[in-house]
This record gives C-alpha cells, sequence and structure tokens, in this order.
C-alpha cells in the first residue's frame, strides 16, 4: 500500500446519526466514566479522517488497513461539532487488537488544533506493542495544562496536584480536543489492528482543595506531599531506623545470585578469554558483554545511583515546603546549586535542597555517607542487578564492588561528591561550538566542524584519569545524551543554513555543495533557488523551500553523524583505549544513516527506549550491533508523586509485573546487552531543574525501597543468564 487510502463510508442510521455525542462532556459527566466512542453504534459520516489507510466498523470495533507510505498510517476520529471537552477527566482508555501476522506497536493521541506529534507539542500519546493475533488494553493519561491561577505557585513541576501538567511536551489543553487518533508510526509493512469502544475517565489522585490557599505549603519536612496519605509513607525519624533494620535482615535473606562472578558475570556459562577489561562477543548468535575475567555479562542495572535523586531547587517557591531547615543546622550541608539550566525555569546557580541526601543522615546518622554507600552495593546484588549506570555518583562507583558507566561531563560542572550536590548530568556538548540555527531538548546540536567540539570532548573525558580509565570496573563511556537529529533527514542541513557565515558546519556544507555542483548556477537549477553567488549562500540565514535540495542535505546528515561519533570515539580511545564507547544514547530512535554511523563507531548502541517491550526492537538496514537500553522506566501515581513517569501504569504491582515482562524481553533479543532503568531514587515531588518530578525510582525520597518493583527485579533478575541463554525454555 503506498497510496493514500480512500475512507469506507458506513450507511448512516438515522436514530444514531451521532455516535459521539455532541454535548459538554465536561458540564455532565463529572469525571464519571463515559463511553466517548462507541463503535457499537454507526459513526458520522466524516467522523473519521484516514491517513494511508482503509477502515470499517463491524462487530463493535473499528477495523484499520495501513499501508506503510506514511510517517503515521492510521485513522483520526473528530470530535462532535469539531471539538471535545475532556476537563473532567485524567484518561482515555481503548482495546486494540493486532490483526496481522508480525508483532505491533500501535499509539493512540489526543490532538488539539495546533498538534505537533514529532515534537510532542499539543498532544498527549501512549503505545503498546501487540503480539500477532492478540489483544491489548492500552491507557492514555490526559497530561492537563495548569490553570493560569496556579501558573506561579506551582512553577517548576512538571506533574501538578488537580492531575495537571504544568505545560510543554506532551500536554494539551483539555477544553479543546479536536480528535483521538490510532495509528503506527514508520511501520516496515503494512499493518492491520481492530480499535474497540474509547472511553474516558479518571478522576485526579490528588484533588485540589475548594480553597487554593489550603494547598500551601504541601511539601513535609521529609520531601513528601502533606495532604495525603499512601502505603509506605514515612512520618517520623523512628519510622526510618525500623525500614533500615527490616530491610537489614531483608538483605541478609537474599545475598545475590550464587551463579554471578565478583563483577555479576556468568559463573554458569562458558570460559571465554579475559583481557581484564569489558569487551563484546557474540556467542550463539547473541551479543554479550565478557568481564574482565572472560565470563558472559548482561548488564542489569541502575542509572544515576546517588544520594541527590530528591534534590529540588528552592529559590522563589520557599512557600510550597513546610519545613526547610536553616542553613546552621546540621541538614544546612544539603542545600547546594543548580549546575544546569537547560529548561529556562531556572537561573543556572539557584539555590536547591537535597531531601534524599538529608533523609539519609537521618536514617544512617553522622557516617551516612560511607555507611549508605556501602548499602547500595548490597542492595544491587541482593536485587539481582550488576551495573551502576549513566550519571551515578563516584564516591559509590569508585569503591568497586559493582561494574559502572562512565559519563562524560562537561568540563563545567563535574561531578561533586558532597551533601548538597545535585546529581550528575550527561554531556550536551555546550561547552563547545554548536550551530546556531539548530534545536532541541537539551540544547543546540555541536558543531561537530569546529576544533573545539573534539578538543573539549579530549578534556572531558581526561577527567576520569586516575578513575575509570584503566579500571576493570568500568563498562564504558557515554559522552553524550539524547542529541537532537532532527524531525527527519534535512532537519539540521536546514539549521545549519539557517546559521551565520562563520558557523563551521555551513562553511562544510557550502564546501560539499561547491564539490558537486562546481558552480552556484547549477546549484540554482538543482535547488529552483536564486543565490548570487557562493558567499551570497554562506550569508544567507534563509534554507531553501521544503521541497528543495533534499538529496544534498541528507548527505550532509551522513556527515554530520560521522564527524560527530567518529570523533566521540577518537576522544575515548586516546584517553583509555581499551575502554568502550557505548554511543550516544539514541532519544528513542533516529535516521537510519545516523544509525548505520553509529554502529561504525561505536562498540555498543545506546537507545534510550521508553517503550513497553523491547520485543520490536530492530536496528535498520539488518545492522548487527550490540545494544544497550540506556533509559526506561516506569512509575504510578499511588506512592505520593504527581507525575507518574513517561511510562504510567494504574499501580506498584503492576510497576512490578511491566519491569519484569521489559526486561525478560530485553533477554530475548539477540541484539540487546543490557538494560539500565532511569533511575535509582524517585524525583522530587517538587521537580528538579527541568521539573521531572517521577515515580522512577527503585526508593522513594526517604530511602525506602518499592516493595513490588524489587521483587519483580529479584524475579527476572537471579535468572538473568539462564534466560538470556534460553536455558529456561529447556
Amino acid at each position: 500500500m503506498t497510496q493514500r487510502r480512500c475512507v469506507f463510508r458506513v450507511p448512516l442510521v438515522a436514530s444514531f446519526l451521532l455516535a459521539i455525542a455532541a454535548v459538554s462532556i465536561a458540564a455532565e459527566s463529572g469525571g464519571t466514566p463515559i463511553t466517548l466512542v462507541d463503535l457499537a453504534q454507526p459513526l458520522a459520516e466524516g467522523s473519521v479522517v484516514a491517513t494511508d489507510a482503509e477502515f470499517s466498523q463491524r462487530d463493535g470495533t473499528l477495523q484499520v488497513r495501513t499501508g506503510h507510505a506514511a510517517e503515521r498510517p492510521g485513522v483520526m476520529i473528530k470530535g462532535p461539532g469539531g471539538r471535545w471537552d475532556l476537563t473532567a477527566f485524567t484518561e482515555l482508555e481503548t482495546t486494540i487488537k493486532n490483526s496481522g501476522r508480525h508483532s505491533l506497536t500501535v499509539h493512540l493521541a489526543v490532538d488539539n488544533p495546533d498538534s505537533d506529534r514529532a515534537a510532542r507539542q499539543n498532544c498527549c500519546i501512549e503505545s503498546v506493542t501487540i503480539p500477532p493475533g492478540q489483544e491489548a488494553a492500552v491507557k492514555l493519561n490526559l497530561r492537563k495544562r495548569l490553570p493560569k491561577s496556579l501558573q506561579d505557585n506551582l512553577r517548576g513541576l512538571r506533574g501538578c496536584p488537580g492531575g495537571f501538567a504544568s505545560g510543554g511536551r506532551g500536554t494539551i489543553d483539555p477544553a479543546d480536543v479536536v480528535g483521538v487518533s490510532v495509528y503506527v508510526y514508520r511501520p516496515g509493512g503494512d499493518a492491520a489492528f481492530e480499535v474497540s469502544s474509547i472511553r474516558a475517565g479518571g478522576s485526579p489522585v490528588f484533588p485540589l482543595p475548594e480553597n487554593l490557599d489550603d494547598l500551601f505549603p504541601m511539601i513535609d519536612r521529609f520531601g513528601q506531599y502533606m495532604h495525603k496519605d499512601w502505603p509506605g509513607k514515612t512520618h517520623s525519624e523512628a519510622e526510618l531506623t525500623e525500614q533500615r533494620q527490616q530491610e537489614a535482615a531483608d538483605l541478609a535473606a537474599h545475598p545475590g545470585p550464587k551463579a554471578w562472578n565478583q563483577y555479576g558475570g556468568w559463573l554458569g556459562g562458558p570460559q571465554l578469554k579475559a583481557t581484564g577489561r569489558f569487551r563484546v562477543e557474540k556467542w550463539r548468535d547473541k551479543w554479550w558483554l565478557v568481564d574482565p575475567e572472560g565470563r558472559l555479562y548482561w548488564s542489569h542495572g541502575l542509572v544515576r545511583v546517588t544520594w541527590s535523586c530528591g534534590y529540588t531547587p528552592v529559590t522563589g517557591r520557599e512557600h510550597l515546603f513546610a519545613e526547610l531547615p536553616g542553613r546552621g543546622s546540621p541538614f544546612g550541608p544539603f542545600y547546594g546549586r543548580s549546575t544546569w539550566a537547560i529548561s529556562g525555569l531556572y537561573d543556572r546557580g539557584t539555590e536547591t535542597y537535597n531531601f534524599s541526601g538529608a533523609n539519609l543522615l537521618r536514617k544512617y546518622g553522622p557516617n551516612w555517607m560511607v555507611d549508605y554507600a556501602d548499602v547500595v552495593h548490597r542492595r544491587l546484588r541482593s536485587w539481582g542487578l550488576n551495573t551502576l549506570a549513566n550519571c551515578s555518583q563516584p564516591a559509590i562507583y569508585l569503591q568497586r564492588k559493582t561494574p559502572y558507566t562512565a559519563t562524560v561531563y562537561s568540563v563545567d560542572s563535574p561531578p561533586q561528591d558532597t551533601p548538597g550536590g545535585t546529581g550528575y548530568v550527561a554531556t550536551i556538548h555546550d561547552d563547545s561550538r554548536v550551530i546556531e540555527g539548530s534545536s532541541g531538548g537539551w540544547g543546540k546540536f555541536p558543531d561537530v566542524f569546529d576544533p573545539s567540539f573534539k578538543a573539549v570532548l579530549l578534556k572531558e573525558v581526561a577527567l576520569h584519569r586516575g578513575k575509570a580509565v584503566g579500571d576493570p570496573w568500568c563498562l564504558g563511556y557515554f559522552p553524550g545524551n539524547e542529541l537532537s537529529w532532527g524531525a527527519n533527514e534535512t532537519t539540521l542541513g536546514r539549521a545549519t543554513l539557517a546559521s551565520p557565515a562563520d558557523q563551521p558546519a555551513k562553511r562544510a556544507l557550502v564546501d560539499q555543495l561547491k564539490a558537486k555542483y562546481d558552480t552556484i548556477e547549477r546549484l540554482n537549477a538543482a535547488w529552483k533557488s536564486s543565490y548570487v553567488s557562493w558567499d551570497a549562500l554562506l550569508e544567507s540565514t534563509t534554507p531553501p523551500g521544503v521541497d528543495s535540495g533534499h538529496e544534498d542535505l541528507a548527505a550532509f546528515l551522513t556527515s554530520v553523524a560521522d564527524a560527530y561519533f567518529r570523533q566521540c570515539r577518537e576522544a575515548v580511545k586516546e584517553i583509555d583505549p581499551e575502554g568502550l564507547y557505548l554511543g550516544c544514547r539514541f532519544a528513542g530512535w533516529s535516521h537510519g544513516t545516523v544509525f548505520r554511523t553509529a554502529a561504525k563507531y561505536s562498540d555498543v548502541i545506546s537507545v534510550n527506549r521508553y517503550t513497553e517491550t523491547l520485543d520490536d526492537l530492530r536496528l535498520p538496514d539488518g545492522i548487527d550491533k550490540p545494544v544497550v537500553i540506556g533509559e526506561w522506566h516506569f512509575g504510578a501515581l499511588d506512592r505520593g508523586k504527581f507525575h507518574a513517569s513517561l511510562r504510567p501504569v494504574a499501580d506498584q504491582q503492576a510497576r512490578g509485573e511491566a519491569y519484569e515482562k521489559y526486561v525478560r524481553s530485553a533477554l530475548k533479543n539477540p541484539l540487546v546487552v543490557g538494560t539500565h532503568w532511569h533511575q535509582f531514587g524517585d524525583q522530587s515531588t517538587t521537580g528538579r531543574d527541568d521539573g521531572e518530578n517521577f515515580q522512577n525510582g527503585f526508593v522513594d525520597v526517604c530511602d525506602a525501597p518499592y516493595v513490588e518493583t524489587i521483587e519483580a527485579c529479584r524475579r527476572i533478575g537471579y535468572q538473568l543468564y539462564d534466560v538470556r541463554a534460553g536455558e529456561d525454555e529447556r
């Protein structure tokens, strides 16, 4: 199916002219669950818009067959009169059946009029991966923008009381929803699925008080929400002591898998060549890491293993907190300063407070740093984990009891092992020159043609001399994180043409064009442009039309990718020749040419992949290279957090089940050599520098483990190698 599909009209039945009730839903429902789209009744003519798809109604479902020419083939069901008001609800839910012969990832989306799904602007999107012939429920959380009356007082929280979000990516105006869509994203072939009736429901877990003044303060001295209780909430220092004693008994009863060596490698597997460092090898048609002792190793780890997961900016937000301590008190050292101002919410240097660190002092006493680091290593082993992953704390990982990945930090914000330290942020390449016309979630793209890029990289990797460099416990290096490679293959090229004339990347692009076209007249003929000279092209900051220069700008993306990955590899290998280069931590996915280049230079390709499973993870063009999952997680709203996570689930039991399912799917995937959950501890209820305030930890802000997640981690972690080797199926 390469052409746009026609829409099959269903005959109208007079008594059911509208299957979608044209009423003010928010006003009449009061949050009571309703059927938003009743597919047992005929849909109104024109209420469904198909993109590269055909559809029909049968047996109470919408049956959809898509092509694969469009980026997002599927259907959109429009609201009555052009819109829905979903203010009263917190979620949509439907059931989707995969009618095809291959596993399929299907997306459910809610859109405002100016939705941009690629940028996740003015839309909410959820997805589910469904095996062939099976069906699955998909629940989409409606992330509703915060009312203006609360925006100042709740500034800096992505998730807020009342079921609201502060705005930005993945949020909507719930009163102006124009459509609900079901589609597949960049499918490799035709797809077929069936959609059941779509329901709206849910009410806020943390309702706002009638008098909004009663909301503040809302955070207690432990960093927890004050106005609600939940299982596991800490109420006193005595409870912290009790928790420590209970966990000590649990760790003693579960010391860790018996078939692991000191690194967490597989003693029951083959004895391979021992090199004294980590390396990669393919064994029985599956990729593996190999530990320094020559044992097969699969990296099962946690990101950001620090004592500062629960830090939060406090400047200008003092009204949120009931009991911030005095600067001269024993808890004064937990004040710190923000080292990154990535989202524009705060200035660099804004004062912060580390609630999680303060609670460790309460729990472990004056020697808390040493005692806590020891507990962390014992926890990971006991829980069936063997890796301290990206952005973890040197004071913990340099004890060399658990393998770790080394994060290549920015020169101006190296890690600080202090009580008020604000955590550790991966390099986002803003210490060297950037492409001025570019943009991205973590900042502008680095100008990899500027000599400063390689020079700064070398300085950043060199910060690990005497630490990770040459260390057998070091799994490898992550320079960079979630770069924005562009919405399509021409985006970076167009951003480069929008940059100043002295931009090195722009000069490199113009040089490529000169080499191909020789004269500006030939370029103009190919691009349908009217530059008077090559210098005029350099001086211009207006890119060509969207239909011009595609082949040349896509070729330039390949040049950018080659310069980026080559220099990152060179920087790692010049400082630590035997250290593994673990790639750039792709934000979900990227373009084929970028993946091919990453595979050329990376020892391991890293992808941050927030999906239900990895059943459908394949590299483009059949690339055969080991992959590590740099980030993933699940979270829920039943433990005092306003924002579940990037992958919300119903509750802690569902969270544990989702954890085990994800890791098991990774172990079954021959490419995947590890999964690194983001992160060790919950983020602060009031948000970190960029506002993230997820329930994404293995422990809460008071260092209490989430039992259901730990149990699931042990279930899969203790049989890690049996599952990977396929011995669990024999």
